[in-house]
């Protein structure tokens, strides 16, 4: 073998070493670091929502990040929402809140805690039945909170439900301010499928402006402190504008052909409403704010007027058959309540 062969050789197997090395290092070398950001956290228009928070809130970035990749899509939240059980007549709807269980248990629930009741009407002026049907048609009186993470169904219902998306990326915010002002871990709560939260099922912007450490400890507990829970849902009524021993609704009549013409649920004014034929109470005048609440019965349709007070408890909750199934709990507990004091009075 010549020498130029033989130095031919020595170079090929140099140069091969070379590329071998070369190779293997290229195979050890560490993957180039990914993103953290996972779930929600990750889609552009949350990654926007959380620009928009630390910039305007001031929030950690990281921390939102976080808490926000944690949040999971419920397809139960995005059923539910599309079936409310304000799209049922009313015979139907009131039925669900307006029943003897109820009564029973809302008579129960004020004897048990009359003190405090009495009380939230002296402070709010807000009549301890309205109360306690509230706490009845949101919750059962606590036993029925929900039992979604509100995380989640304020997540899922911001950034998949379209239609109102807005109204709950505003009440996202506002969970995330509530658990960084009071410290809850926000994946830790649990509420309705709208996100509404303990007894009195409050959304997180009422918590922050409307609830109340009625018993004058710490920071306001809706979901076990009952002085809380009371003193809480009085406050709102009344920081809504509650008209002290104020008429809520009255019964009317229409004719039929009236019926059909009328426009109702829209505000207008009593005086409006018997230029299409409706019969009130002659105690009204032509110029109270009114709306016209058409009630659908098994056979025909029942008809109301709501006034200034229906109106604030549309504020809690915006459908009138809710305001009405309300004002008739109110009324069943209180008579049942007077009747049952009235049974076991001295003689």
């Amino acid at each position: 073998m010549t020498r130029r062969i033989r130095f031919l050789l020595v170079a090929a197997i140099l140069v091969s070493g070379c590329l071998l090395v070369a190779c293997s290092k290229a195979a050890v070398r560490p993957a180039q670091p990914q993103s953290t950001v996972t779930g929600y956290a990750a889609r552009p228009e949350v990654r926007q929502f959380i620009a928009r928070l630390v910039k305007q809130d001031g929030f950690d970035k990281t921390w939102l990040e976080k808490t926000l990749a944690t949040a999971r899509m419920r397809d139960a939240v995005l059923a539910a929402i599309t079936k409310p059980y304000e799209a049922k007549p009313w015979y139907q709807y009131r039925a669900l809140f307006v029943n003897p269980a109820r009564v029973t248990a809302g008579v129960a629930f004020w004897d048990t805690h009359s003190a405090l009741l009495d009380k939230a009407q002296s402070v709010y002026g807000v009549p301890r039945s309205l109360i306690v049907a509230i706490l009845g048609v949101e919750s059962f009186y606590g036993r029925q909170k929900g039992g979604y993470r509100v995380l989640d169904a304020l997540a899922t219902l911001s950034f998949d439900y379209p239609p109102r998306a807005s109204f709950f990326q505003g009440e996202l915010e506002q969970y995330l301010l509530l658990c960084r002002e009071q410290s809850f871990d926000p994946s830790a709560l649990t509420g309705s499928y709208a996100g509404a939260m303990g007894v009195p099922q409050f959304m997180p912007d009422s918590y922050r402006k409307y609830a109340v450490a009625f018993d004058g400890r710490g920071r306001p507990d809706i979901w076990n402190n009952w002085a809380d829970i009371i003193g809480s849902v009085a406050n709102y009524f009344h920081a809504h504008g509650w008209r002290k021993d104020g008429l809520v609704a009255v019964p009317a009549s229409l004719p039929a052909v009236a019926a059909q013409a009328s426009t109702a649920l829209a505000p207008t004014t009593v005086g409006a409403l018997r230029e299409q034929g409706l019969v009130v109470s002659s105690g009204l005048t032509d110029d109270t704010r009114a709306i016209l609440v058409p009630l659908q019965l098994e056979h025909g349709t029942e008809y109301w007027v709501g006034l200034h007070n229906f109106r604030v408890i549309t504020r809690y909750n915006r459908s009138p058959l809710y305001a009405m199934a309300v004002i008739d709990l109110s009324t069943r507990i209180a008579d049942a309540r007077a009747a049952e004091q009235g049974r076991h009075a001295p003689p």
